[in-house]
């Protein structure tokens, strides 16, 4: 399967892949994370029933706080 994450094309051998996932193999770590699945905003709660299809387009995006 074939994604652009983050706005690189990225391929994973499976053809099922959830966005927890994806957060997992690429060891985003990060406590506040911004998923979209194709510009569409994906709630926390839903990371491991959201599935991406080949040719899907994913950013993940970290949250920083500060002052």
């Amino acid at each position: 399967m074939i994604i652009t994450l983050n706005n690189t094309q990225t391929e994973f051998d499976c053809e099922k892949l959830s966005i927890a996932d994806i957060i997992e193999l690429k060891s985003f770590t990060f406590k506040m994370l911004v998923v979209k699945l194709n510009a569409k905003l994906i709630l926390k709660e839903d990371f491991s029933n959201t599935f991406v299809t080949d040719g899907d387009n994913v950013m993940i995006l970290h949250l920083i706080s500060g002052g």
